[in-house]
């Protein structure tokens, strides 16, 4: 992987998450990994929009929503997601 290819987590944070559509989730707050293998897991979405309420996704403890980070098919000036791995 060239070094420009990757991305830090804090580069990460704060992005808008988006589908393929153009359809806005919300932003990324946090990124849930696996801590032995480093397999991310899960991202945990603030200041959700009304459509995403409306899923019905995961949520945790504190009911933050969740999407699984295999979803995600791009990250550039957005994370673009695969609504279709969502739902």
């Amino acid at each position: 992987m060239a070094e420009e290819d990757k991305k830090f987590s804090k580069q990460l944070i704060g992005k808008t998450v988006v589908s393929k559509a153009g359809k806005r989730f919300g932003e990324l707050g946090d990124i849930i990994f696996e801590t032995r293998s480093g397999e991310l897991i899960h991202m945990v979405l603030q200041n959700p929009t009304s459509y995403t309420e409306k899923l019905e996704l995961e949520k945790n403890k504190e009911g933050q929503i969740l999407i699984p980070f295999s979803a995600v098919i791009a990250i550039g000036d957005f994370m673009v997601v695969s609504e279709e791995d969502i739902i």
